[in-house]
């Protein structure tokens, strides 16, 4: 009888520790709201080192790659960018696929290589880390393997970044400012900071052959002269500026200037003390409205995946054709002239951002992102714009992509930082932008 005993709580004893470990053991489950947040986390650390637009949309970009690639090694529905992008080659398989979790893969070469891409890493790292901890509890086997595929994933792409000519334009030249033609950018109150990335024009780009390919037409010529079209188009943006700031702070054209500003960084004067308030790039924008479309439409983790990498790929060309252009016309912003010529204590909506006013950023890459997002979810997505809450601004409103890139564009000309023709110009040169990457980028079946 007493053995019998013995040998039933043995049996029982070995039946806990059986459903303890299985329960340790279950596969770990990652869902599209993992990644939502993953992004979350990276525009967190973004917004915090106040990283330039162009060098924000590089930070999104190849992150967003090695979770697609990974996932391309799953689902049949997307294929490899192997050969699609410039210098990219396809990345190394797993030795032993039915070990990994392959979201839980794409997610942690998500966070590594963002990690690797931001300046302040403790807020991608503490996050990481925590994730890490919660997952090894979940099922040690499937994370370790998993997270070992994603740093060879990881590294792999990190090599090609490396050959982006990123690091080389580190080292280049301050753009020199010619003070003596006025037609040539100078920098703007109230930080007079140098011009942004003047060599952007260097990086290698995703999808475009060169970054002139879709070179726009010159600007209007140089002319004060009152019947010219440059001198209608600087008096455009002064008489605009003012019928718009005598509606008041409520007017529909300020809340559009406003919503759109996407200036990360707003040097604020106060008697002898300046700071600065942090905002998102408009890449960063973008990218939030790819999560709104994504989350609406229900998309699970691969598909989200998808949709962040196409638009963040899109919107780093479209910097790169647009910066291409900045630094060739070199045009002095509205502002400087204004001041010398019309007003001197007139001051723009919004603060004019530190670069060559010809072409206007936010067209183009508003644009671009519109053309690739509408490629995905259609023409008629109608959506609410949450992405400026946390920067104390209200949601707006759209029936499509479209419709947002258009107001996009005519905020520039509200906010008093850029003429007609660069917003127009811009809105064509994004549009080209984004439908030759649709055009030659094939990453579904469809």
């Amino acid at each position: 009888m007493k053995n019998f005993s013995q040998l039933f709580k043995l049996i029982c004893l070995t039946a806990i520790i059986s459903t303890v470990a299985c329960k340790e053991q279950q596969p770990i489950e990652i869902t599209a709201d993992h990644f939502h947040h993953s992004v979350d986390k990276v525009v967190d650390a973004m917004v915090h080192d106040i990283f330039s637009p162009p060098v924000a949309s590089r930070v999104f970009a190849y992150p967003n790659i090695a979770a697609y690639e990974i996932m391309a090694q799953k689902d049949s529905d997307f294929l490899s960018l192997d050969g699609q992008l410039n210098g990219f080659s396809k990345i190394p398989a797993p030795k032993a696929p039915e070990d990994i979790n392959y979201e839980l893969a794409a997610l942690i070469a998500h966070l590594d290589l963002n990690r690797k891409l931001v300046f302040t890493e403790e807020i991608i790292t503490s996050y990481r880390d925590s994730l890490y901890t919660l997952w090894e509890k979940q099922n040690a086997k499937e994370f370790e393997n998993s997270k070992a595929y994603a740093l060879e994933v990881s590294n792999h792409i990190e090599a090609w970044m490396d050959e982006d000519n990123y690091k080389q334009t580190r080292t280049m030249s301050k753009y020199s400012v010619n003070s003596k033609d006025l037609s040539k950018w100078q920098p703007t109150p109230p930080a007079y900071m140098d011009g942004i990335e003047p060599h952007w024009d260097k990086i290698r780009p995703f999808v475009l052959d060169t970054p002139s390919q879709f070179k726009p037409v010159a600007p209007p010529d140089f002319s004060m002269e009152e019947n010219s079209d440059f001198y209608k188009e600087l008096k455009e943006v002064y008489d605009i500026s003012n019928e718009v700031t005598e509606k008041g702070d409520d007017s529909e054209e300020i809340q559009i200037a406003q919503f759109w500003d996407c200036n990360p960084y707003v040097s604020i004067t106060r008697g002898h003390l300046m700071f600065a308030t942090k905002k998102i790039t408009p890449g960063a924008h973008w990218i939030g409205i790819a999560k709104i479309a994504s989350k609406k439409s229900n998309f699970d983790f691969a598909k989200s995946v998808y949709v962040y990498t196409k638009t963040s790929i899109t919107i780093f060309d479209a910097f790169i054709s647009c910066w291409d252009e900045k630094y060739r016309s070199n045009l002095v912003r509205p502002e400087t002239l204004i001041n010398m010529y019309f007003n001197d204590n007139w001051k723009p909506i919004l603060q004019t951002p530190p670069f060559p006013e010809y072409t206007s950023g936010h067209s183009v890459v508003s644009n671009a992102a519109a053309e690739c997002l509408t490629a995905i979810f259609g023409e008629d997505f109608a959506y609410d714009d949450d992405t400026e809450i946390k920067y104390g601004l209200p949601v707006r409103s759209y029936t499509s992509f479209k419709e947002a890139a258009a107001e996009a564009t005519i905020s520039r000309l509200y906010g008093g930082i850029h003429y007609r023709s660069a917003i127009e110009v811009g809105k064509t040169q994004g549009e080209n932008v984004g439908k030759f990457v649709i055009e030659n980028l094939e990453m579904t079946h469809e």
